[in-house]
């Protein structure tokens, strides 16, 4: 009987010793999920409106830690990652979640704080480095107090001696209470200027855009509150011009009584040229987009609106943006190749308006001419929703004003360039740096393009080491219709070369890369 008691005891014992060891702590299991997740944001100087950085800060905000976590309501990362990926990714797994809610279920012990991460070290003034230049507002604008949306444009002249490439865009918003999100671009004619001189308020009335031709297509990425800006990849920048003026277009939101505002803007360079400039297309429920327009929503609908891009031209996708206002429920967008391969792009299943902002892909997306981008966004009018801006619920149509409502899905993407398939950036603050880019050649032939070909084609290959290489052109039936090189010698690395095809008949051709160590062959189609 002795020893039954005896086993019991240290069957007991073991018991509470493996509770004991299994109770989370501040030190070892909640700070370096609140610090990676959370305290970027929730820290002195940003928008946070209380900060996390150490175990008493959290304590005192534990419960609703929990509660925000637990519903995922925060961090506020909206695109399903389980659709795809994207660069700078905040959300809890699972078993994070579940570590909160049992610490909290605890007490929200400390444990030994010597246990605990070091509070990671943020730049000043800013979210990602030591900005190249800063433009600062020249004065504070008064946001009235009326209860209605202003959108205001600052012009802020850089003064550039020279050209300059950006490599990234931030704003540092005066007063974040009111500051919704702004555009950027920029004016070298002079009309922005004209336009804010002539005003007796400073800035002048952005409603409906810029006023200053040209300026839609050249925009910069956009700032929304709590996404943090990136850097573009490695080479890949969009240019500013000498003595241009920045223009900025700030949304300021409905407020009850007057606020000012004043903000700052960093703009970051890259240190040698750019090798590729960021192009843009907004997709818009206008010039043929919709597939089931127009854009009118009735009292008492929800309705899916279906819109699609046809790619002219190769291109390498990095990011998008979709926008909507409070009717806004959810985002679909994939591509669609010409062989009918379907690439997911972005889904967002629970719109927020008051979390949305621009995601960049975790590697590039190549697309060939004839593909589609098909994007798919619902609105609930109905008086259901609680977030309907009308009650009751009203005829809405497309429009600028916190109660209009968006279709608004800007592509951010460069022109293709041969090995854009194997490139990963990283997550780190800057997307991707020569060095993380580096990669030992491989033995690969590239797809021809384009293809079908008319005139020209362009054939691209890369080799590990240098060897003397032979190019043919067969027909479908395997005869020679060309030696395009002959034994030429290659050096190790990435190659390309343009085909001619103006002397060749309609049809199916192969174009064979034979080398002293590899070979390979492509497809071909010709048509007149």
């Amino acid at each position: 009987m002795k020893q039954f008691f005896l086993l019991f005891g240290m069957v007991v014992f073991w018991g509470l010793g493996a509770i004991a060891q299994s109770t989370p702590t501040f030190s070892e299991d909640i700070a370096p999920i609140i610090y990676e997740h959370c305290s970027s944001c929730h820290r002195p100087g940003e928008i946070g409106p209380m900060p996390f950085t150490n175990y008493q800060e959290v304590k005192d905000w534990a419960n609703m830690i929990e509660y925000v976590t637990s519903i995922r309501y925060m961090p506020p990362w909206k695109p399903n990652p389980d659709f795809s990926s994207f660069l700078g990714e905040n959300f809890l797994e699972e078993e994070e979640i579940q570590l909160i809610m049992d610490w909290v279920a605890e007490g929200m012990p400390e444990g030994d704080p010597a246990l605990a991460p070091p509070f990671p070290v943020f730049p000043s003034g800013s979210q990602i480095g030591e900005p190249d230049l800063v433009l600062s507002f020249a004065e504070a604008f008064t946001q009235p107090g009326s209860g209605e949306d202003t959108y205001r444009i600052f012009v802020l002249p850089t003064e550039l001696p020279e050209d300059k490439d950006l490599a990234a865009i931030e704003l540092r918003p005066g007063n974040p209470t009111i500051v919704h999100h702004a555009l950027f671009t920029y004016d070298t004619s002079g009309v922005a200027a004209a336009n804010a001189a002539a005003d007796p308020i400073y800035g002048y009335d952005g409603f409906g855009g810029f006023g200053v031709p040209g300026t839609f297509d050249r925009q910069f990425p956009a700032y929304v509150p709590g996404q943090k800006p990136r850097f573009y990849p490695e080479g890949i920048g969009q240019r500013i011009p000498a003595d241009a003026d920045l223009l900025v277009q700030m949304h300021y939101a409905p407020s009850p009584i007057d606020q000012t505002d004043s903000s700052t803007i960093n703009l970051f360079f890259l240190e040698e040229p750019a090798q590729r400039y960021v192009q843009s297309h907004v997709m818009l429920p206008f010039f043929g987009t919709l597939q089931n327009g127009p854009f009118i929503l009735a009292p008492e609908e929800i309705k899916t609106f279906h819109g699609i891009w046809e790619v002219e031209d190769y291109i390498s996708l990095l990011g998008l943006g979709p926008h909507m206002h409070l009717l806004g429920k959810d985002w679909t967008v994939m591509a669609i190749r010409p062989t009918g391969d379907t690439i997911n792009l972005v889904q967002i299943e629970d719109w927020d308006f008051n979390w949305q902002g621009g995601y960049f892909f975790d590697r590039f997306i190549t697309l060939e001419p004839g593909s589609e981008i098909h994007a798919y966004a619902t609105y609930d009018n109905t008086s259901s929703n609680p977030s309907n801006p009308n009650n009751p619920p009203a005829w809405v149509s497309w429009g600028e004003g916190t109660t209009d409502e968006m279709y608004y899905l800007p592509i951010m993407y460069v022109p293709y360039a041969f090995g854009d398939e194997d490139i990963v950036f990283t997550d780190d603050p800057i997307l991707s740096t020569a060095e993380e880019n580096l990669r030992w050649p491989e033995q690969k032939m590239y797809p021809v393009f384009p293809n079908p070909g008319q005139t020209s084609t362009v054939l691209g290959f890369e080799l590990q080491e240098g060897q003397p290489l032979s190019i043919q052109l067969f027909d479908i039936e395997g005869n020679l219709v060309r030696t395009i090189q002959e034994e030429s010698f290659f050096m190790p690395g990435l190659h390309q070369m343009e085909i001619s095809l103006k002397d060749l008949s309609e049809g199916i051709y192969i174009v064979r890369i034979e080398g002293a160590y590899w070979h390979d062959y492509q497809k071909l189609i010709k048509l007149n």
